[in-house]
């Protein structure tokens, strides 16, 4: 099937990107922002989205619906396509490109080809696309070639040979290494911070591990607007690797420290408008000023 129109579920920091990089490449791209956040339409209308009423009309009118949502909310989503499908009749291509586990993706397959749409494993590795850049989108499946007809309209759209869960599966291997590698910066900092060891760390760091201090300066302020929505990500890494019959604690961990950064004022702000004069050492020091120790104590049965 040649596609014309894209459904993008939902235009969020990812999803709105995408949308706007497929419209300027001459798609339509509608969405359903029905129970959406005020956040959501603003960023839909930036991006030039044009909102449908229900998504009956938008499966109707769509060739490819793309699920781009934080990890929680996929099996819902997934659930509401679905009725929708099973409501219109509409022969759809239904994207799934959030970071899940690769079971959780093939258990979601049979949900929309039931309801008569067709499914295809889709994964992001990197940032929303901007001029002259977009992430890697990951596709595998029996329907990857479809979802491959991206590639001619700004996006760089890598095949993976294999059935569903490829895709899941390498979104899930890289974030466990950017988005574990960020958390473990953050809890060693708030240690030192705690200790009142940031300064001669941090001189350690420049002497012996600079690039690493680089990443860290970059990044640390960065991660408090995103934290939130990723406690459930690490949770589906967690899932992933347990499933492989290894460890799942070492990603609990992770989704602890991520929910600990999100549950602070740091964790109220929006990556647009996040506090930018905020320095890396601002927000470390400030993030230290919410760890309560009493409480850390006595989790440790001390």
């Amino acid at each position: 099937m040649t596609i014309s129109t894209v459904a993008i579920l939902s235009p969020g920091d990812m999803g709105h990107a995408v949308g706007q990089r497929l419209r300027e490449n001459e798609l339509e791209v509608i969405t359903c922002l029905a129970g959406r956040s005020e956040r959501t339409r603003a960023l839909s209308e930036q991006a030039g989205i044009q909102d449908v009423a229900t998504l009956e009309e938008l499966v109707e009118r769509a060739d490819l619906v793309m699920s781009l949502t934080v990890s929680a909310a996929v099996p819902g989503l997934c659930r509401e396509v679905a009725g929708a499908l099973r409501a219109t009749g509409a022969d759809t291509l239904f994207a799934e490109g959030n970071a899940i586990a690769p079971q959780l993706t093939r258990e979601l397959e049979p949900v929309i080809t039931e309801a008569g749409g067709r499914f295809v494993d889709v994964s992001i590795i990197g940032g929303p696309p901007r001029p002259g850049y977009s992430p890697h989108f990951y596709t595998s499946g029996a329907h990857a070639a479809e979802f491959e007809q991206l590639g001619q309209f700004g996006l760089d759209v890598r095949r993976l040979e294999g059935d569903v869960g490829q895709a899941s599966g390498i979104k899930m291997c890289y974030a466990a290494m950017t988005k574990g590698s960020w958390a473990l910066y953050s809890e060693l900092l708030l240690a030192a911070e705690l200790m009142g060891l940031t300064e001669p760390l941090l001189a350690e760091f420049q002497s012996g591990q600079a690039a690493v201090l680089q990443r860290m300066e970059r990044t640390i302020p960065t991660v408090p607007p995103r934290s939130r929505r990723w406690v459930s990500e690490m949770e589906e890494i967690q899932a992933t690797f347990a499933h492989l019959g290894m460890t799942p604690h070492l990603f609990q961990g992770v989704a602890d420290m991520y929910r600990f950064i999100g549950s602070t004022p740091l964790g109220d702000e929006f990556p647009e408008s996040r506090d930018r004069e905020r320095t890396f050492t601002e927000t470390i020091r400030q993030l230290a000023g919410y760890v309560n120790a009493g409480e850390q104590v006595e989790n440790r049965g001390e």
